[in-house]
């Protein structure tokens, strides 16, 4: 009988795409296939984030929601970040976990679950083994015509909030043509679109196979140049990309590779010089605007997102209101915004808050409505405009439509027609709301594969 697996994904795309390859692996040595039912599932797996407030706590209440499913031989295990952070203490706390591993350990899953048997106790296994996991993971399965791929793992940045240098170690990067061998692979398979994947992309340097005599190694943008010359591959995307590691080379590249989207996922986090220096975060809100402008210079059209902390300890009235002026300069497509939670084990916890919840919150209300108002303005000027779509798949709630994005990462509705899943067309855009477009394919605007 087919053994099925449930895994439920927190936080991040580094986190959808490792559990994308724990399926990959569970597949591959075990033939276990996916269930969107604990109920019914062999193995249970929670990918854990620890970026949001309670994290610890939230995965406690979710393996307490499992419990009973133990009374019928389901294995239960946890991995991600809180893993690689409470380690071991996730079975002294529950002790009906079979399984803890790390974002670096996936790909030893069949090995964990053979040893939990075999011995008949809980394993743990939260190691930096470097960037082991990819020599061991099997040909990604695709469905349909974009595709995520990790480009490196870990953050060697220490911003004085953040835990992920903590709990996915060093940055490490994989070697170019090994990432070029999965695109290629990729593409071979239908894949019309690639999200370059990392905590920091742009700090990847990745070893050249002719260059390993001198020590040799390509940046980011040469990447991109290469990813861009596979056959097949038409969009490329990358994610998250830090502000301090934005090089020349990189902006140039948007002159240079038109594959690359013009929408670029760029966090600042704050707007106040201030705060971005309690932050860690290496650059100043002038240094920031300054890539957004050389940027623009190079691609005018370009739909920039960002993440925004609000209430980091010590942020007074005047550098929210840096914050926001910054908002206002930029003019953000979409934007994911936080209230400050202190992180345990990073520099920011220790230090001192006298500022109120409730002025916080009032804070974040402003933000976030500043924010969907720019949204919303950008989507009104899109309306009678012609976007060039990348179409994915039927739409969830309704048969009749297909949906796709567009290189500004809009979600883009229109009619389904046979053949265009896969498509690059032509959509003129007759409906525009906060999150979503509606449009009409043009007619005979079908794009074949680069």
């Amino acid at each position: 009988m087919t053994k099925k697996v449930f895994i439920k994904t927190f936080g991040c795309q580094m986190n959808e795409y490792d559990s994308d390859k724990m399926l990959d692996v569970l597949h591959a040595a075990e033939g276990y296939e996916p269930t969107d039912s604990a109920d019914e599932a062999d193995l249970i797996l929670f990918n854990t984030c620890s970026v949001r407030e309670k994290a610890q706590e939230k995965v406690f209440a979710d393996l307490g929601r499992v419990k009973h499913l133990k009374r019928r031989g389901v294995r239960i295990g946890v991995g991600g970040c809180v893993a690689s952070q409470e380690g071991a203490a996730i079975v002294e706390r529950a002790p009906y976990v079979d399984l803890v591993f790390g974002p670096q350990t996936l790909h030893r899953l069949p090995a964990l679950l053979a040893a939990r048997e075999r011995e008949g106790r809980p394993q743990v296994d939260i190691r930096f083994p470097e960037i082991e996991k990819f020599d061991h993971l099997p040909p990604p399965r695709v469905e349909g015509p974009t595709a995520f791929v990790s480009i490196m793992e870990g953050c060697s940045k220490y911003c004085s909030f953040c835990v992920v240098p903590y709990t996915r170690g060093e940055e490490v990067s994989r070697p170019l043509d090994d990432v070029l061998t999965e695109v290629a692979d990729l593409a071979d398979q239908g894949v019309r679109e690639v999200t370059l994947l990392g905590q920091n992309v742009n700090a990847w340097r990745g070893d050249m196979a002719d260059g390993r005599e001198h020590g040799e190694s390509a940046d980011f943008a040469l990447l991109l140049e290469y990813v861009a010359e596979i056959p097949g591959i038409a969009r490329i995307r990358y994610t998250t990309s830090h502000p301090r590691e934005f090089t020349p080379r990189l902006i140039e590249a948007y002159a240079r590779i038109p594959k690359l989207v013009s929408h670029l996922h760029l966090p600042v986090q704050h707007g106040s010089d201030r705060i971005l220096a309690a932050m860690k975060r290496g650059y100043t809100a002038l240094e920031y605007k300054s890539i957004v402008r050389r940027l623009r210079a190079v691609r005018p059209d370009l739909a920039l997102s960002s993440d925004f902390i609000v209430g980091f300890p010590g942020e007074s009235d005047d550098d929210f209101e840096r914050l926001m002026a910054l908002v206002d300069d930029v003019g953000y497509d979409s934007s994911f915004s936080f209230l400050y939670s202190p992180r345990p084990g990073t520099p920011a916890s220790d230090l001192r808050d006298d500022t109120p919840h409730e002025v916080k919150q009032r804070r974040l209300a402003r933000l976030q409505a500043r924010l969907d108002e720019n949204v919303r303005a950008i989507s009104a000027s899109r309306l009678g405009t012609v976007q060039r779509v990348l179409v994915e798949g039927p739409a969830r709630k309704d048969p009749t439509l297909v949906t796709g994005r567009t290189e500004c990462n809009r979600l883009v509705l229109l009619p389904a027609r046979p053949g265009l899943i896969g498509e690059m067309v032509d959509v003129r855009i007759t409906e525009a709301t906060q999150r979503w477009l509606r449009g009409e394919a043009l007619a005979g605007e079908t794009v074949a594969a680069g």
